[in-house]
């Protein structure tokens, strides 16, 4: 998907964050350090939840709503058909508990996939008695020709990601997207790895669900996440669990046992049991408050000089990485040779307090906007090709 036009550069970040100053953290695809405001908000929240006498009716939905509309603002999407979960695997079990699929249709997935975006599909594919095809890029391929070259009229589904976890190599939502309608299969993106700090357009994709994580590039709290799902679902879709707190009524405490079959509108029906999460939602507020302030647009800019800087370094020291071209601008991935080598490069970063990924062969760098040049200049002092 083409940036906005006019994204801007972000000045350097780091004191909203509190990363020693002899830290060099590039690793926030796996787990991002908490924004100060996240920090202070999860304090707040501790001290609140202690005296849970001033926790009112309204303060179990009235924070969710408000971080479904952010959620909502950040991928262009109508707040009505968002949900908040646990995991992206709760929010795959929804994926996979409302699509329909006819017997002996294929269901793709990358190469090397996150489990979280298999292990649900393997269940469906037993179910239907489907075919679950994992797409291989040929040499000099990339993964959306390879994709849509495996879509067919037997595709019952894709479940692919935004961009691989090991490397950033981008898929092209929108051409997929296309090419799935085309022979009425179904489209559901694990988008973990690029939602915060890629832009993302829903109205554009039109997927049947979206899911991701909170704690990666949306910068909140681990065992928070969030699920859109196309209006159908929305409608008439079937919950993996029947929680109180989503059916209608449930604000209004003196008659909960009044039982209806009624769901709350929209997405709601999908939010996971226990959502309220009095501690962990006003950090995740705080967080996509401060994505939305920074835009999305701007830190993938941002980002893409820093692992720029990165892919011309790799290239001078005679390592291999994916072109610019074929991957998003916030993560890039080092190929060795040598897997003893890489192993013995990534321990030495540990030991001089340098934080990427190890991923099979490679090494997965993940700046974010706490990263400046010099975290760079820092990481290419111990990272050598021999």
């Amino acid at each position: 998907m083409p940036l906005n036009s006019i994204a801007m550069i972000l000045p350097d970040q780091h004191h909203l964050f509190d990363i020693p100053d002899d830290v060099t953290f590039l690793n926030c695809a796996n787990m991002s350090p908490f924004l100060k405001t996240v920090n202070k908000a999860g304090i707040d929240a501790i001290n609140l939840r202690n005296n849970p006498a001033r926790i009112s009716a309204k303060g179990w939905f009235n924070p969710a709503e408000e971080l479904r509309q952010l959620f909502a603002d950040i991928i262009n999407a109508n707040m009505e058909q968002t949900a908040i979960i646990t995991s992206v695997s709760y929010g795959m079990a929804v994926a996979a508990n409302n699509i329909v699929l006819k017997h002996g249709q294929k269901i793709i997935v990358l190469d090397q996939q996150y489990p979280s975006n298999i292990y649900a599909w393997r269940e469906l594919a037993n179910k239907y008695n489907a075919e679950i095809v994992t797409v291989i890029r040929e040499k000099g391929q990339n993964w959306t020709e390879a994709i849509i070259e495996n879509i067919n009229e037997n595709t019952g589904l894709v479940a692919i990601p935004n961009c691989h976890w090991t490397d950033g190599s981008i898929v092209d939502l929108v051409r997929v997207s296309i090419a799935a309608k085309l022979v009425n299969s179904r489209l559901v993106i694990d988008a973990s790895q690029s939602l915060g700090a890629y832009p993302l357009d829903i109205e554009k994709i039109k997927p049947d669900f979206l899911l991701t994580v909170g704690y990666k590039w949306l910068l909140g709290p681990y065992g928070l996440g969030y699920l859109y799902a196309d209006k159908q679902y929305c409608e008439t879709g079937k919950p993996i669990e029947f929680s109180w707190l989503n059916k209608a009524g449930a604000e209004d405490f003196s008659k909960l046992v009044e039982y209806t079959d009624e769901y709350k509108p929209g997405a709601r029906r999908f939010d996971a049991g226990g959502f309220p999460a009095f501690i962990n939602m006003p950090m995740a507020i705080a967080a996509l408050t401060q994505i939305k302030a920074w835009s999305v647009a701007n830190i993938q800019e941002t980002l893409s000089v820093l692992t720029g800087e990165i892919e011309n370094k790799v290239k001078a020291i005679g390592l291999e990485t994916p072109g610019r071209e074929t991957r998003v601008g916030h993560m890039i991935g080092v190929r060795f040779p040598d897997s003893k080598k890489v192993t013995e490069v990534f321990k030495t970063l540990a030991e001089n307090k340098i934080y990427i990924s190890l991923r099979g062969s490679s090494l997965r760098i993940a700046p974010h906007l706490y990263n400046t040049k010099k975290d760079i200049e820092r990481l290419f002092n111990y990272l050598k090709a021999d």
